[in-house]
């Protein structure tokens, strides 16, 4: 016989938002590990231990291209991390499963283009607008958030 399921894993919605938040945090693994190859390959390391055991001090220094890939992980940080709230709350209002499914959908999809936007320097606007989409379902959970909490305020 099976043990029982704690709650939140029937909730659907929850294990929607679980699937895309993971996709998103094994993504900013990627970038992390993509800095630290570029780092390796232009040889410029932000600690001068890392520096000596590389060559030499001389490679203790800042790159355009490890620090492009620095903003892109710092701009996931700035995002995904309001979204794992975000997504977390609205998962407990019990949302309409399609409707939840299409925000974290939209939102991962977005973050996903934005990344590959920033490191393969595309042509803009491509990052602004994977950016501003990504955005859309962000608001649309916290307004719905501030709806469902307004009584208790």
């Amino acid at each position: 016989r099976a043990a029982p399921s704690p709650k939140m894993m029937e909730n659907t919605v929850f294990m929607s938002f679980t699937f895309y938040s993971t996709i998103l945090i094994l993504k900013m693994y990627v970038v992390a590990i993509i800095t630290g190859q570029v780092r390796l390959r232009k040889k410029a390391f932000a600690n001068p231990e890392d520096a000596l055991r590389n060559g030499g001090l001389q490679y203790y220094r800042e790159d355009p291209d490890v620090e492009r890939c620095r903003r892109a992980h710092h701009n996931d940080m700035e995002n995904i991390f309001p979204f794992l709230f975000l997504g977390a709350i609205y998962s407990l209002l019990d949302p309409t499963p399609a409707v939840a499914r299409i925000h974290f959908f939209i939102f991962c999809v977005g973050r996903i283009i934005h990344t590959i936007a920033y490191l393969l320097r595309l042509k803009a606007p491509t990052r602004s607008v994977a950016y501003s989409v990504a955005q859309l379902p962000c608001f649309s959970m916290a307004l719905q958030i501030l709806l469902a909490t307004t009584p208790y305020w």
